[in-house]
């Protein structure tokens, strides 16, 4: 977005201020543009993607509500979230949170939480990765 003022001078009140501001909207860069319907597509599958991560969580805590420390604490605990990061879709980059879960058992078999639809270093969904090259080699016969 790039902003630019005028500047006007008052001569009743001897000063200078600035007037009628105009704000020039740039483009995108990742070539995805805003418009309403694919806003609410984005938001459904960000709601979508966290139902299902949270489903496989729940899952997960079940299979190991049973298992307590010595002083009779839960084992597998929820421990916030990972930052958001943005997966590149079909539709536009769609931001998730994915939960984070603590292990408070000591020792090497720690039990970490990595949902299944979302592997840990996941930025593009894998339609996005299969239309690349093709997309590549469309341009090359142009």
């Amino acid at each position: 977005m790039a902003v630019s003022s005028r500047r006007q001078f008052s001569a009743e009140k001897g000063i200078c201020h600035m007037s009628e501001t105009t704000i020039t909207q740039l483009p995108d860069p990742s070539g995805f543009t805003s418009d309403p319907f694919t806003d609410v597509l984005r938001d459904g599958a960000r709601k979508l993607i966290e139902q299902t991560i949270h489903a496989e969580l729940a899952a997960l805590m079940n299979a190991f509500s049973g298992e307590k420390l010595e002083d009779g604490r839960a084992r597998l605990v929820r421990h916030g979230h990972l930052p958001e990061r943005e997966v590149m879709t079909g539709i536009g980059p769609v931001s998730v949170k994915v939960p984070r879960v603590r292990d408070r058992k000591p020792g090497e078999d720690k039990i970490t939480f990595t949902p299944s639809i979302l592997p840990r270093y996941l930025r593009k969904a894998k339609s996005v990765e299969e239309l690349l090259p093709w997309l590549y080699l469309k341009g090359e016969e142009d």
